[in-house]
């Protein structure tokens, strides 16, 4: 059973580092993307002047009281149950 044991676990290994090698190969084969470089100077201008221009009052807003519905006991059926006898 141990001789087994090892020979699964042998080709496991050779397996899964078989693998990473065609993972490692296939992933350098593929061309590599060039993000566009966003301008951080142009991005900061408009967000203060969009914070400048936008600030709005506070409005006061009135409390209104709200009236708890009041729910009705659903009777319930009572159900008898008869004793049994041995």
């Amino acid at each position: 059973m141990n001789k087994k044991k090892k020979i699964a676990n042998k080709k496991h290994r050779k397996t899964r580092d078989r693998l990473k090698q065609l993972k490692v190969v296939s992933l350098s084969k593929m061309k590599k993307k060039i993000a566009p470089k966003k301008d951080v100077s142009d991005i900061a201008e408009k967000e203060v002047t969009a914070k400048t221009t936008t600030k709005k009052t506070a409005t006061k807003k009135t409390a209104t009281k709200k009236t708890a519905a009041k729910k009705t006991a659903a009777k319930k059926t009572a159900t008898k149950k008869t004793a049994t006898k041995k």
